[in-house]
């Protein structure tokens, strides 16, 4: 276990509430085996819970029905959520295959009922996977990633991407793409504002 591993924060048992012991799991796993899996880089051991667990999860309440998580990867924001919301189908979108392979072992191990792994890019999905909502975190600006991730989402569905400080910036980078594809309601939301915690960042849009 990395020494310099950040500890569980307070605010983390709030969050997950009596599903915190899958939380732990998973972080544990993450830590142990995300950087010798190419998942983590070695400066992300001191900021783990804070940076990549909550930072994930501060999303939960604002998921539905069915939730794609494009570009997985480790599995963040993807199992965080899973974990949070039971009640919420997920399809985790990964295209390497030694992501997949952890993904399944993740999920295989948590006994997540509620989540699948698709090997695959957002674009091979278009026309045999449809969801009610898409998120992703840390896969590409704007511009780019709504071409791929659009065509997933029912009429009404909506997105749910996890961005950093550039997210109004890219909002503004990508106004040709969003009214191409017909998004709405195209905003920036800070969640945990209220939390002792760092907040997170959420794009969200609307297709009509």
């Amino acid at each position: 276990m990395p020494e310099d591993l950040e500890q569980e924060p307070e605010v983390a048992a709030q969050l997950f509430g009596d599903r915190i012991e899958l939380a732990r799991s998973f972080a544990d796993d993450l830590a142990r085996h995300g950087e010798p899996l190419g998942l983590l880089g070695p400066l992300e051991y001191p900021r783990l819970w804070t940076r990549h667990i909550i930072n994930s999860v501060l999303a939960a309440p604002l998921l539905r029905g069915r939730v794609a998580d494009i570009g997985s990867g480790a599995g963040l924001p993807g199992i965080p959520l899973a974990i949070a919301r039971p009640d919420v189908e997920f399809v985790l979108v990964e295209p390497m295959e030694r992501r997949v392979e952890w993904l399944q072992r993740s999920m295989d191990r948590l006994e997540l009922e509620n989540v699948r792994v698709e090997r695959a890019r957002a674009e091979e999905l278009h026309d045999v996977l449809t969801v009610d909502q898409v998120t992703a975190r840390a896969v590409s600006a704007l511009s780019k990633l709504i071409p791929l991730v659009v065509p997933l989402l029912v009429h009404g569905g909506d997105l749910v991407l996890l961005k950093g400080k550039s997210a109004e910036a890219e909002i503004e980078a990508a106004r040709k793409v969003i009214r191409k594809h017909g998004l709405v309601d195209v905003r920036v939301e800070e969640l945990g504002v209220d939390l002792d915690t760092e907040s997170t960042r959420v794009v969200r849009a609307t297709a009509e």
